[in-house]
């Protein structure tokens, strides 16, 4: 599949991360690309939620790194678990 972009020119289709769905998601949480999927959300709002302690869900940390509860996002979504 091709897609054109602003300048006219064709481009082969963005990849994208293939991400598990929701649904079948048995890892107890998720790393913030993952998450932002899920929640229909830019990566970075995820990280200022964790930032600024606002937002929907609070993640996890693991030394630098955020750890995303799958358990609240399905809440969050209406997906039974």
């Amino acid at each position: 599949m091709t897609i054109e972009n602003p300048t006219g020119e064709r481009d082969e289709a963005v990849k994208r991360p293939a991400f598990t769905p929701l649904h079948l998601e048995t890892r107890p949480a998720v790393e913030t690309a993952a998450a932002a999927y899920y929640l229909n959300r830019s990566p970075q709002t995820l990280r200022e939620w964790a930032s600024k302690g606002t937002g929907l869900l609070t993640p996890l940390r693991v030394g630098a790194r955020l750890a995303w509860p799958v358990s609240e996002i399905k809440k969050l979504m209406g997906v039974a678990q």
